[in-house]
């Protein structure tokens, strides 16, 4: 969960007349909030006879760091000592705002409203700094009883009061919980954007809690998305920030966040490490907005382990904080997990009544909605209603993805599917089982590839009826091609083999043995032994288990095209290990590329009239730095290559010339082939900052890198984008979107085809490797079947036979290329491969292949 944090008062830009008051306050600011309280009570002794003013400025400022730690008794302890403060508004309206915030989070609403109205009422007659506080103090009350819409309006007349007295703190506190109401209501993006402003202007002011804090919430607003490697490392580094603070509250708000991301990855033992901790900081410090999160998430976790008594004792316990606090919308979380649990224990009347409440209250956030609405399709589907669970099921994905239809950040949205895979998941399982394998075919293939289909006009966004029909047949004939079309469920895996003339269906092992298998098969074939010279078992067994069962319907040395899933983006189908008749790979079998979705394989793709090839060039850059050091053959391999294309036809920019700008400035969008002969990087926490290294721009000697993300913004028509580098393909691979890095962003801008390397490449394999492609593209052969022989050429030879040599790079592709009398290349969907055909894919059972 996101942080919100109450703004403390007296911490308005001033300059102090008393040095110690400001040095304890500077302490504040930075974040040395024990250091604050040590010498704010040092003062308060100092001064409590001789300056009882001066003393309870000190005291306040005492309690405002205690506050931030999270010692909320201690708080109450030294705000209702004795003697009172004077009657002076600058320390009456501060104390009575502090007392509030920590009644709030103490959920002692009734009293902490009484002190709010009590400050209210005296900033009417005056307009101290202190005023803002109030308005600040009242978002964050409403905020905690659920009233998210109220909050934002609060915080905003805050933000308001901040500026026009140029009190900064208070403009960076309303900034930063402007971005929790944000995720509160499901505004992933806002949120980012919002704790992004609060976090720089944090920074300015050396505001190092309110900085941390933003982080996490940015971390959280990842999580989100469905981006749980880049928010789990945002997390981590806060609540290790926090404990060196001090911080109590929000380190275990952060442990309670962290453990949230091992639970959806399955790791259950350190999840509940996170959890358990989180609940012994809260209730070490009485906070009850902190214990009911700990204790609604160990709620969860005991129902995903299986542990119902405790997650039974759990969600009772978190309900009734909730309900003593009367925040109805913290009711919703706790009453969600006992609809689980009686769902479970087989009481469907119970579990339904939950569900129904929770998906029709007009509090309900949205991703709490369709995980309500995704239960209920479960429950009606163990109960056998097949036609309410499919329904339901239909229900659950189209408030998925009227939400995903929010998020306008593209980068943001690649991961969002990851939040709603499950839902896919088992609806494509609810199909099969009922005998709609085409349907099920339909479904998987609406949840991949959806942000390049969006961002191609292939689809449009915020669609929430379902996918188009699709003849799965009529795209495997115009592509003259097998597709095979792979799932990788939780519980049961799928693939489709899809040919001219028919579709068949056959089940796969779960995903985690797949994935197992995959990661033990790369790590051997980056090896320096040849996988094929020692007999490799995952080479042997992932060709069984992913093709040996629709080898029938396969063309001996046909076309194939391989619609990946999860860990299978990072395989290269190629390397598998065939038995029979003796022991070879698979590309001695057939033509083999890689393609994002069946949408994209079946839009029609026009290169115009026959059309003169034409090339951009670039690379063999000038060094930026020590990190990318000079390519020794790259000179060679630019000559190589620009000897394929006539002289008018071609633009070389190399060395000094080969920089980003002269890339974007070039109208990449003119060339038919477009080579980069450069070092590549792959950006696995933020794929589009995956980049080709290039030479720096005149003085400016940082910058080198052509960025995935502007890569984007040249629309392109080229036929072929070659990335002759290293992590062409990228380092990480999205729930449905696949494989996002440089290869990724040049389909997105247009290109029809791309080959770009899925690992580390060698200089003297990829030259000739290189050389034989263009002269096969010269005679005539589709750039599937050139890189093929291409690759054979290394694999048949002396000294390259290792696929560390031929293997690194793929072939991405949006499908065959069909003449047109159009002068302008275009793409667009099909009618003839949109419209369904009726006929229904066979199923054909096996038993799941034995390690």
């Amino acid at each position: 969960m996101a942080c919100s944090l109450a703004f403390v008062p007296g911490c308005a830009d001033r300059t102090s007349q008393d040095t110690s008051y400001g040095n304890a306050e500077n302490a504040f600011r930075r974040g040395e909030l024990e250091q604050c309280q040590e010498q704010a009570d040092r003062e308060y002794q100092r001064f409590k006879r001789s300056n009882p003013g001066l003393a309870w400025k000190f005291r306040i400022l005492e309690a405002r760091a205690a506050l931030w730690r999270g010692l909320y008794p201690e708080v109450f302890k030294l705000l209702n000592s004795s003697p009172e403060p004077p009657d002076e508004l600058s320390l009456t309206v501060p104390r009575l705002t502090l007392l509030a915030v920590a009644n709030i989070y103490t959920h002692q609403f009734t009293d902490a409203d009484n002190q709010i109205q009590q400050a209210t009422t005296l900033c009417k007659s005056s307009s101290i700094p202190s005023c803002g506080e109030v308005l600040h103090t009242q978002a964050f009350l409403a905020s905690e009883q659920g009233h998210s819409a109220t909050a934002e309006q609060l915080y905003n007349s805050s933000l308001s009061f901040a500026r026009s007295h140029n009190d900064r703190f208070l403009e960076c506190m309303s900034l930063l919980n402007l971005g929790f109401e944000s995720l509160a209501q499901g505004h992933f993006d806002e949120a980012i954007d919002r704790s992004e402003a609060a976090a720089k202007l944090a920074a300015l002011l050396d505001a190092r809690v309110v900085a941390t804090v933003a982080k996490g919430n940015i971390g959280w607003s990842y999580y989100k998305l469905g981006d749980l490697d880049r928010g789990l490392d945002l997390m981590l580094e806060a609540e290790a920030s926090f404990e060196k603070l001090h911080s109590i509250s929000n380190q275990e708000n952060e442990l309670t966040n962290i453990g949230y991301v091992y639970m959806d990855r399955g790791n259950f033992a350190l999840a509940e490490q996170s959890f358990r901790k989180a609940l012994a900081l809260a209730e070490g410090i009485k906070g009850k907005a902190d214990t009911y999160n700990a204790e609604r998430v160990l709620a969860r976790l005991s129902l995903q382990t299986g542990d119902l008594d405790q997650a039974s004792f759990y969600s009772d316990a978190a309900l009734k904080i909730a309900r003593e606090s009367k925040n109805h919308l913290d009711e919703l979380y706790p009453q969600l997990v006992q609809g689980q649990v009686a769902a479970r224990r087989g009481n469907s009347t119970a579990a339904q009544q939950r569900f129904e409440a929770i998906e029709k209250d007009k509090m309900c956030p949205v991703f709490l909605k369709w995980e309500a609405q995704h239960s209920q399709a479960r429950l009606y589907e163990d109960g056998k209603n097949l036609d309410l669970a499919d329904r339901q099921y239909r229900a659950a994905l189209a408030t998925f993805e009227t939400t995903r239809a929010d998020v306008q950040h593209e980068d943001r949205n690649l991961s969002f599917l990851t939040n709603g895979w499950r839902i896919y998941d088992d609806y494509i399982h609810f199909l099969v089982a009922r005998g709609k394998t085409n349907d099920a075919l339909r479904w998987a293939d609406h949840s991949r590839a959806r942000t390049l289909s969006e961002g191609l006009g292939l689809l449009k966004k915020g669609v929430a009826e379902g996918p188009p029909a699709l003849n799965a047949s009529a795209i495997a004939r115009g592509n003259q091609s097998t597709v095979l079309y792979y799932w990788l469920g939780e519980k049961q895996s799928y693939v489709w083999a899809i040919t001219p003339r028919q579709i068949k269906l056959f089940p796969l092992p779960p995903a985690d043995q797949i994935d197992a298998a995959v990661q033990r098969y790369r790590r051997a074939l980056a090896g320096p032994q040849d996988v094929l010279a020692y007999d490799d078992p995952d080479g042997r067994w992932l060709y069984s288990t992913l093709v040996a069962t629709v080898q029938p319907l396969l063309d001996h040395n046909g076309s194939v095209f391989v619609v990946p899933d999860g860990s299978l983006n990072n395989l290269n189908f190629e390397t598998l290990l065939v038995s029979e008749p003796k022991l070879h790979y698979w590309i001695d079998d057939a033509t083999i590329s890689n393609a994002s979705s069946l949408l994209t394989l079946g839009s029609s793709y026009s290169l115009g009239k026959k059309q003169a090839r034409s090339l951009l060039l670039l690379g063999n850059s000038i060094p930026a730095n020590d990190k990318f050091p000079p390519l020794p053959r790259a000179a060679l391999q630019i000559e190589a290559v620009s000897q394929h294309f006539p002289i008018t036809g071609r633009l070389v920019l190399s060395r000094e010339k080969a920089t980003p700008a002269a890339y974007l400035d070039s109208h990449p969008e003119q060339f038919t082939n477009i080579h980069f002969v450069a070092h590549g990087t792959a950006s696995r926490l933020s794929p589009l900052d995956s980049a080709i290294i290039l030479s720096p721009t005149g003085a400016d000697h940082e910058a080198f890198k052509l960025y995935a993300r502007e890569i984007i913004s040249r629309p392109l028509r080229a036929d072929l984008v070659t990335i002759s580098s290293c992590n062409g393909s990228g380092d990480r691979s999205y729930k449905g979107e696949g494989l996002v890095g440089l290869s990724w962003a040049f389909l997105r801008a247009g290109a029809h085809n791309v080959v770009a390397a899925l690992w580390e490449v060698e200089d003297t394999s990829v030259e000739k490797l290189m050389t034989r492609f263009y002269d096969e593209l010269d005679r005539g052969a589709s750039p599937n079947a050139a890189l093929r022989t291409a690759k054979l050429s290394l694999l048949h030879s002396d000294g390259l036979a290792n696929p560390f040599y031929w293997a690194p790079f793929q072939l991405y592709t949006q499908g065959a290329a069909v003449s047109s009398g159009s002068k302008v290349a275009s793409r667009k969907a099909s009618p003839q491969t949109l419209r369904d055909s009726g006929a229904q894919a066979q199923f054909i059972p096996r038993a799941l292949p034995q390690r």
